[in-house]
């Protein structure tokens, strides 16, 4: 499994303790956020996470900045994407069971390191459903 993560200087502790835990795993880190606490924009670190998971360069995204919002609306700009704001377990594993998300925005300002882990684990570990969420998600994309 390949996973990218991208996130601002709120979110970088906690990008540092998701990696470890991911490496930890036997799971192939791609490092597109910055390793400071100096002031960035969210953007450029969470596109490239977007651009890999839309063109299926790895398995699924995590994006990390103070309220997650920010991130997350970026990663939701992309087509393919379905990027969630998650704040607790079961909200992750409900983005992954109904939503079929493949990326995991975490506020990290919100939730404590320990709530940030597990729902990284729980989001990896859950399968999507599908049945009658993949007509959902098929009406999700915009048509012209």
């Amino acid at each position: 499994m390949k996973i990218a993560i991208g996130n601002d200087h709120a979110g970088t502790q906690y990008k540092k303790k998701v990696a470890n835990l991911l490496k930890q795993r036997g799971i192939e880190v791609i490092n597109y956020g910055t390793d400071s606490e100096d002031s960035v924009d969210y953007p450029d670190f969470v596109h490239p996470v977007a651009d890999d998971v839309e063109n299926n360069k790895v398995d699924f995204g995590v994006i990390i900045c103070g309220s997650g919002n920010g991130a997350n609306m970026t990663a939701n700009k992309h087509q393919g994407i379905r990027s969630a704001l998650c704040w607790t377990g079961e909200i992750a594993k409900l983005a992954r069971e109904h939503n079929n998300a493949n990326i995991l925005s975490i506020p990290a300002r919100f939730v404590s390191e320990n709530q940030a882990l597990d729902m990284v684990k729980i989001f990896l570990e859950t399968d999507f459903e599908g049945g009658r969420h993949q007509n959902r998600i098929d009406k999700i994309p915009v048509q012209k």
